[in-house]
Formats: C-alpha cells, sequence, structure tokens
C-alpha cells in the first residue's frame, strides 16, 4: 500500500493494530508496518544504537532510516549514522534544521540550549522531524516502556495526534537485557557512548554521563525539569 489513507482510517487502523499487535515478537510488528504502509512508512533513528534499523532491514529491505543531524551531536553519533549506511540494507536520510548553529546563535544568542532548551529542541529537532515525515503515513521509534515513567504506557502502535501518522514502537515490551541480547546475536552496530557511562544519547551540551544508580535518561537535561525533547509528546 502507497497510497495515503484519510486521517479517520489511520486513526483506526492504528488502534486495531495496537490491540492486535501487543504481544507479537517485533520483527512481527514491523513487518505489519512494511505490508501495510510499504514506502511510505520509515524507521526514525538517533543513532544510539542500530536496533530498530536492523530489525526494520529484516522486515523491510531498503527501508528508510530518518536520522535527525542536530548540528549539535558527538562525532560518536555521526560514525554510527555513516556506519550504519555503510553497512545495513537501509536508506539513511538525514534531515536538517532550517537554521545552521550559527544562524540560530545571530538570531536567538548563543547557547539557547541553556536557555531555552524547550525552543532550541522545536527548532533542531520537533520542526525538521514534522516536514521530513511528510511523505510518510506510518514511522517506528526505538521507544521502550522501560527507559523512563513518561514511556511506560507506550503502545507497539498508536496514533500520533499531532503528526497525523501511525507510530510504532516495535520493541516497546523490551526491557535493556533484551536490547542487548539482540546487539549481541545480530552483532548490531552500537554508538560507542553507551560504553562510556552514556546509557541515552542526545546532544553533546544536554547529555552528560550517568552516575551508578541514576536512571538512564537522567544524563539528558541534568538539573532540569525536562525529560522529553517534544519528539515523542
Amino acid at each position: 500500500m502507497t497510497t495515503r489513507l484519510e486521517d479517520t482510517d489511520l486513526e483506526e487502523l492504528a488502534e486495531k493494530a495496537g490491540h492486535e499487535l501487543e504481544d507479537a515478537p517485533a520483527l512481527d510488528i514491523l513487518r505489519w508496518a512494511a505490508d501495510t504502509f510499504g514506502s511510505r512508512f520509515c524507521v526514525t533513528s538517533s543513532m544510539e544504537d542500530a536496533v530498530v534499523a536492523h530489525l526494520a532491514s529484516r522486515a523491510f529491505p531498503g527501508v528508510d532510516v530518518v536520522f535527525l543531524d542536530t548540528g549539535y551531536h558527538f562525532p560518536e553519533t555521526i560514525g554510527t549514522r555513516d556506519a550504519v549506511a555503510a553497512v545495513m540494507d537501509v536508506n539513511v536520510i538525514t534531515l536538517t534544521p532550517r537554521q545552521t548553529v550559527a544562524e540560530q546563535d545571530a538570531e536567538y544568542g548563543p547557547r539557547l540550549h541553556d536557555r531555552d532548551p524547550d525552543l532550541c529542541c522545536a527548532l533542531r529537532k520537533v520542526q525538521p522531524l514534522e516536514e521530513g515525515l511528510r511523505e510518510y503515513d506510518a514511522w517506528a521509534t526505538g521507544l521502550r516502556r522501560d527507559e523512563s515513567p513518561t514511556r511506560a504506557n507506550t503502545p507497539v502502535v498508536g496514533w500520533d495526534a499531532r503528526r497525523r501518522k501511525v507510530k510504532v514502537s516495535p520493541i516497546a515490551r523490551w526491557r535493556q537485557a533484551d536490547v542487548e541480547a539482540y546487539v549481541a546475536e545480530h552483532g548490531v552496530l552500537t554508538n560507542p557512548l553507551l560504553m562510556d557511562g552514556y546509557p541515552s544519547i542526545g546532544c553533546a551540551p544536554c547529555t552528560r554521563r550517568v552516575l551508578e544508580g541514576e536512571d538512564n535518561r537522567s544524563g539528558r537535561w541534568a538539573g532540569s525539569n525536562k525529560t522529553e525533547c517534544g519528539l515523542h509528546g
């Protein structure tokens, strides 16, 4: 299926699939998405690891993998993106914000991420993703319920009301041990920073190492009340 469905049909489809596929293996969820949406389905990846991209390549060889290059990424993250593009059967698409970091600094002042991280995320993540997803009816993420309280109710298939698209989270039910087992079994690429105290990797200015006993996402926007960049609600 490559023609776009009406929003009401997509929403009903998402709700139905969310119930029917709740206990399905991640690969089956992705096969459903590939069969249902064809070229109007993509995977988004932060290049923290390539688990969902790898899974999707098995369900849909040549699948589009969308990456947001905010201009603030660690070099290791860019390197992971390049390695994924080189070795996996996927089509990596890099999205960039409308403004370079220098242009944003000129308009809003330097280090906007320190003064107004929500606006910085809106400009460098949310806006380019919304523009980049326009040609798709459905997108897959690597969200997991065990990552944080704000993600505890993530459906395996749900309705993204803001973007009017089906949102697929095939590993929502996985735990960290499941991710590690899949990486080991399939030799999946991972960001080197995962082995250097960064269990959750975002933009370099807003990400620090996590201390023993802290939540995996506690290194993101540390010292503030911010817990999400806005891509997922």
